[in-house]
């Protein structure tokens, strides 16, 4: 709902629609104070299109049956508690996370199992595929340390001091048997608020590392692809300095335009997929260093070790979303080029052929002078066969008309005038024709 805004007096300064939202936002996910110990068990699901959807009617009914806190309308995040245990639900673009705030059962780290744990999960629909499944376990500093090393994959191991040092934490980011990351997280003397906050970067570091690399499935997938049109391309401008027919450039053309149709396909798929990559790859860098992480023993660094195994993923769909950018405007260079060879060609063709037409219609012309000319003679022959007739029977009536003579002096005022009337009948037909 917008607020307008109240001034002296009573007056109202009406304010913009999306100003509540605006605002909204920036206090949207704050962090929960956590009392040390406690479990932590986190779930990103792959809600994207009418999941997300379903999701929320289904986490509305849920509150409903349990008599809990209503969800309100176009929310994106609630918390509810229930029983001993606290859920927070956040709905994101692509995805939604679900996290179990619940008291540490025991003091050895990790037990019970998180298994053991997520049986209120059981309890909703899974809104789609896991994408992340996280349990965090939140312990005081005791006199005999923990080591972090005895918990987890060395090969992996990433142990890290809060910039302050009163706090340690520690995972291998790497799923147990029950399909959970675990992450130790030891509290020195942080104080719930601080605690809740870095709890929550940790959470997040996780999860958006997680989504970050699912660019790099697509980047490989469309290698091969990429590849197979980057030699083909090599192979058609080859091929295009070898030949000059018509109907050759015309074959590459529409096998550029085919080549340039698959690339594009690929590119649309993956825009989204890429792009989505590098956010959460910037939001993983601006958590951790937030954290400001300072190193412990000799052991990496959240930010180490996810550069060091990280990075090439990112750089991989960096170099694919660069590649086909390149290679698509290689392609339309390539298909441009063709292009023009193929117009003047077909300017070249065009060109012939006015010129063939125009010798035909010279020819015709000539040919229909030759005809105009026999068809003057033809009819002034029997015009003056019919002047002849005409005569003799004045003649015969006793006109005294020399016959031959007549006949002879009508020959050239005949043909005179059948030519200068079939002349202005051409002319007519002409002048019709402009």
């Amino acid at each position: 709902m917008t607020a307008d805004v109240t001034i002296d007096k009573g007056n109202r300064l009406m304010a913009h629609p999306l100003r509540a939202t605006v605002l909204g936002e920036v206090h949207a996910r704050p962090f929960t104070p956590l009392e040390t110990p406690r479990r932590i068990l986190h779930f990103a699901f792959d809600t994207a299109g009418e999941a997300g959807k379903r999701d929320r009617a289904a986490l509305a009914a849920f509150c409903k049956r349990r008599r809990l806190e209503a969800l309100p309308d176009g929310a994106k995040q609630h918390r509810v508690v229930l029983g001993g245990a606290t859920l927070r639900w956040e709905q994101h673009s692509e995805f939604t996370t679900y996290t179990w705030e619940m008291a540490a059962q025991g003091a050895a780290p990790f037990q019970p199992a998180a298994a053991t744990l997520a049986a209120p999960m059981a309890e909703l629909p899974q809104p789609g595929p896991v994408l992340v499944a996280l349990d965090l376990h939140l312990l005081a500093e005791k006199k005999k340390k923990i080591a972090p090393a005895a918990l987890f994959d060395q090969a992996s191991l990433a142990v890290a001091e809060n910039a302050e040092g009163d706090a340690l934490f520690a995972t291998d980011f790497k799923a147990g048997v029950s399909g959970f990351v675990r992450i130790l997280c030891i509290d020195r003397s942080l104080g719930p608020e601080r605690t809740g906050a870095l709890v929550q970067r940790l959470i997040e570091t996780e999860t958006y590392r997680t989504l970050a690399l699912l660019g790099l499935p697509e980047a490989q997938r469309l290698t091969p692809s990429i590849n197979r049109i980057e030699a083909r391309l090599g192979e058609v401008t080859e091929e295009m300095r070898r030949t000059d027919r018509l109907v050759d450039n015309h074959r590459l053309l529409e096998e550029l335009t085919a080549l340039a149709a698959e690339l594009e396909a690929g590119a649309a798929a993956s825009l989204f997929r890429f792009g989505a990559s590098r956010a959460y790859n910037e939001i993983v860098q601006l958590r951790l260093q937030t954290i400001g992480e300072r190193k412990v023993g000799g052991f990496p660094t959240w930010t180490s070790f996810l550069a060091r195994r990280m990075a090439p993923a990112m750089r991989t769909c960096a170099t694919t979303e660069e590649r086909q950018a390149n290679l698509s405007e290689k392609l339309a260079r390539a298909a441009n080029l063709l292009r023009t060879r193929v117009d003047v060609e077909l300017e070249r063709q065009n060109r012939d052929l006015l010129k063939s037409m125009n010798e035909r219609t010279r020819l015709q012309l000539r040919l229909q002078t030759t005809v105009e000319g026999l068809s003057v003679a033809a009819v002034s022959y029997y015009v003056v066969g019919l002047f002849g007739y005409l005569i003799k029977g004045v003649h015969d009536e006793g006109v005294p008309v020399d016959i031959s003579l007549a006949t002879a002096l009508f020959v050239p005022v005949a043909v005179l005038a059948i030519w200068w009337v079939v002349r202005r009948i051409r002319r007519r037909h002409i002048a019709g024709a402009d």
